[in-house]
């Protein structure tokens, strides 16, 4: 029996301090799928998912939906700890419990009470080692601890960092494309202004936050549970609409570059490729966001602000071969994820986050 308990425990101590390396330290994805920490996400999230789809209203069910992220954390967190004041622990009793003062009875909770002191460099003393066996242990335990603690506490502002950066970015898109961003109406808004140059350079940008998006939730996979804080918004609404409006730039809009839509696209949809096997997202194969009379509506409503999108059978099939390039990834990232994928136009005025008025205000027109 404490042979048994010897290696179990030597397992879980070494099983949790590889799972945080791996998920903390290094900075690529896991490839195999037994991770503690993508098993916990994964088991955790499907949960908090069905219990959020109890909520009829959005606006409540988005509010629960975005607690998830951080309190995962939490719970992470916790169970790394767990796991290694229980690891330990049983190495204390499978050595023999050698502590003092010794008790009649529970003695592994003795030691369990003993490693957890330990580990959280409480230093009671009110149970003390004896032994050069139980000595090793219980310094190593410490200096787990110790590392452990700052090990949470460099993973947290990681995180938060790389959040931050998406939602910068993904902040800016409303005035450009709407809430949720359409593609149809960035080429519209600025065919209106008389700006259509201005799209190179804003795929530009959004090929760089493409690229980021894909290192920073590749390395750290929970940044990915993180809503948006502003209504309507979402990373993979944002990405659907980039690689939307990519993909219809490069069939061809007269006057329209396609040269910087084609890399835009291409790092666009490597994102949603990779961020989809990160995630375990299943592919919705039959995944169709753009009917032929939604097709017609969006060129008529391009060619309305002065625009001239590619009409032919060949333009058509081009389409429809980039969409299901990606169409498939992105619906199973809105599907997994519960953030749903964006229209690609809108066939009325939609008005936008940064034009809303907060309740209760004086009202104002914009």
């Amino acid at each position: 029996m404490p042979e048994l308990a010897l290696l179990l425990s030597l397992l879980l101590v070494a099983i949790v301090l590889w799972d945080g390396f791996e998920t903390v330290v290094l900075p690529r994805t896991v490839s195999r799928r037994l991770q503690l920490a993508r098993v916990y996400f994964t088991a955790t999230w499907r949960l908090w998912a069905r219990a959020a789809a109890l909520f009829n209203a959005d606006h409540r069910r988005e509010r629960f939906l975005a607690v998830y992220g951080p309190i995962s954390l939490v719970g992470l967190v916790g169970v790394w700890a767990l796991g290694l004041v229980i690891g330990f622990g049983g190495l204390q009793w499978a050595a023999g419990s050698h502590l003092r003062p010794l008790t009649a009875h529970a003695r592994f909770l003795d030691d369990l009470y003993m490693s957890g002191t330990t580990f959280f460099t409480l230093g009671l003393g009110d149970l003390q080692p004896v032994g050069r066996v139980a000595r090793v242990l219980t310094v190593a335990e410490a200096g787990t601890g110790f590392g452990f603690l700052a090990l949470v506490i460099a993973y947290f502002p990681v995180l938060y960092q790389s959040f931050s950066r998406r939602e910068a970015q993904l902040t800016i898109l409303d005035a450009w494309a709407g809430s949720p961003p359409a593609a149809a109406e960035v080429l519209r808004r600025l065919a209106g202004r008389g700006e259509v140059s201005a799209v190179g350079p804003f795929l530009k940008d959004w090929e760089r936050w493409c690229s980021d998006l894909l290192e920073s939730h590749i390395s750290y996979p929970a940044v990915a549970f993180f809503r948006s804080q502003h209504t309507r918004q979402s990373w993979v609404s944002a990405l659907a609409a980039i690689l939307d409006l990519s993909a219809l730039v490069e069939v061809g809009i007269d006057g329209v570059p396609g040269w910087q839509a084609h890399v835009t696209f291409a790092i666009a949809r490597h994102t949603a490729v990779d961020l989809s096997q990160v995630l375990r997202a299943e592919l919705q194969l039959d995944a169709d966001r753009l009917s032929p009379d939604g097709l017609e509506g969006l060129r008529r409503q391009l060619e309305g602000a002065g625009l001239k999108p590619a009409r032919s059978p060949e333009a058509d099939a081009r389409l429809l071969e980039l969409r299901r390039s990606y169409e498939p990834f992105i619906a199973g990232l809105a599907r997994t994820l519960m953030m749903p994928a964006p229209p690609w136009w809108y066939p009325h005025k939609v008005k936008d986050n940064w034009q809303a008025t907060p309740r209760g205000a004086a009202g104002v027109h914009l």
